[in-house]
């Protein structure tokens, strides 16, 4: 019993000098006791023992090197809503720009009040002019020089709101009695998931100064706008269609062109949607959205080719 009490107690200051690199030493001295001390070691086995001890032991958990405080001087600073010269003047076209931002998501919000009230017209309207406004918001920040990351988060948050939820809204309220409402209501939330794909797309893809890739939210809406105030004449279950191309269209990886490049189109082209819009509005909306969603898969098609 007491050869046995003796080795367990060898064995556990193996243990502890194995843990801590302090005790090593002290463990090795202690492994013999003095009444021990004229025997030798390998009655016991413990050089076996020892060696065995030292090849299995593993520590518990790694010691972590302590993390040091971080000095004052290193601590980044915040980071301003506007870069640049901080003026008086820049603050007020900052603030100008926002403005119209706002201006923007306050009225997708009164187009979901108008809607649920019934007032579906009134609500494309204000659906058309959230579409002006965030138009004139970019515009306005490259022509005074106040663009900048805060802008672009804004105007991205405000587009969520204005044209991927409004949007849907307004033309789950048209379509109320001419299709079913479970159907209705999938197309319009399709519209809605495409739009925040579509925009969660266009913040961290690289941008072209030509083409879309898909049709952009703003042009959707607009165009989802315009079908409600004017009553396109269309059944039902074929606007719940056109809804839910438009939709798909958004997150299509179709090159559309941007307006800048269709300005530059030869001025016959734009003479024949004036002419048409005297003749029948309705009809020449219809041609002109349809040919412009087909345009992608032909420049994607020409595009292809030419590789």
């Amino acid at each position: 019993m007491r050869r046995s009490g003796a080795f367990a107690r060898q064995v556990l200051l193996v243990r502890v000098g194995r843990r801590d690199g302090d005790l090593t030493v002290a463990a090795e001295a202690a492994l013999a006791e003095p009444r021990y001390a004229d025997r030798r070691r390998r009655r016991y086995g413990l050089a076996r023992t020892r060696r065995a001890e030292v090849e299995a032991v593993m520590p518990v958990s790694p010691a972590l090197a302590p993390v040091a405080a971080p000095d004052d001087d290193s601590v980044a600073g915040t980071i301003p809503l506007l870069p640049g010269e901080r003026s008086a003047s820049r603050r007020m076209k900052f603030a100008v720009v926002n403005a119209c931002t706002l201006s923007s998501l306050t009225l997708g919000v009164l187009a979901i009040f108008l809607a649920m009230q019934g007032e579906v017209r009134v609500a494309a309207i204000c659906l058309m002019a959230c579409v002006a406004f965030d138009g004139l918001d970019g515009a306005l920040a490259r022509k005074l020089g106040v663009a900048s990351p805060f802008g672009a988060q804004m105007d991205s948050l405000a587009d969520m709101c204005s044209f991927g939820l409004a949007a849907p809204v307004v033309v789950y309220a048209s379509l109320a009695g001419s299709v079913p409402t479970a159907a209705a209501a999938v197309a319009c939330a399709l519209v809605a998931a495409c739009a925040a794909i579509r925009l969660a797309r266009f913040n961290v893809s690289p941008k072209d100064g030509r083409f879309f890739c898909g049709v952009p939210t703003t042009m959707a809406a607009a165009v989802l706008a315009v079908t409600v105030a004017i009553g396109l004449p269309v059944p039902g279950p074929v606007l719940l269609a056109g809804v839910a191309l438009l939709a798909f269209a958004m997150v299509s990886s179709f090159p559309y062109a941007k307006l800048a490049r269709l300005v530059k189109l030869p001025p016959w082209l734009w003479l024949a949607p004036v002419v048409g819009a005297l003749i029948d509005v309705r009809l020449t909306f219809a041609l002109i959205v349809a040919g412009y969603l087909v345009s992608g898969p032909v420049l994607w098609l020409r595009q292809r080719r030419a590789a």
